[in-house]
C-alpha cells in the first residue's frame, strides 16, 4: 500500500499538512515525504504565521479545494509548527472519494 497524507478516525478524516506561509501564491502543491517516510500534503499560503493567520488561510484554502464548509474542519495539532494535522469532521468518505479521483491518471485509471 502506498503511504498517504490522510487517514480515518471514525467518521472523521485527518490530513497531514506541511504548510509554507508567506508564499507568493496560495496552492496545494503536491506531496512531501519526511525522513521517517511519512507523507504530507504540501500547502502554501500568502498569510504570515502570526496570530493564527496562516492557519486560518490553510483552512479556507482546504475548504475551497475540497468543496466542504470550513466549519467542518479544525486544526488538530501543529498550531505553531509547519507540520499540522487537520481534522475534517464527518468527512472520511468524501476524502476517500476525492483522493481516488485525484489519483486517477489521464486515462481515468487509478495509479
Amino acid at each position: 500500500m502506498t503511504p498517504t497524507f490522510w487517514r480515518t478516525d471514525g467518521e472523521d478524516a485527518l490530513l497531514a499538512i506541511r504548510l509554507t506561509p508567506r508564499s507568493a501564491k496560495e496552492q496545494i502543491s503536491g506531496l512531501w515525504q519526511d525522513e521517517k517516510g511519512a507523507v504530507w500534503l504540501q500547502v502554501q499560503v500568502r498569510a504570515v504565521p502570526e496570530k493564527g493567520r496562516a492557519n486560518d488561510a490553510l483552512l479556507r484554502l482546504l475548504a475551497k479545494a475540497l468543496h466542504i464548509p470550513a466549519k467542518t474542519m479544525k486544526l488538530d495539532s501543529g498550531d505553531t509548527s509547519r507540520l499540522k494535522r487537520v481534522r475534517l469532521i464527518g468527512k472520511a468518505q468524501e476524502v476517500a472519494d476525492l483522493t481516488k479521483e485525484w489519483m486517477k491518471d489521464d486515462n481515468g485509471q487509478a495509479d
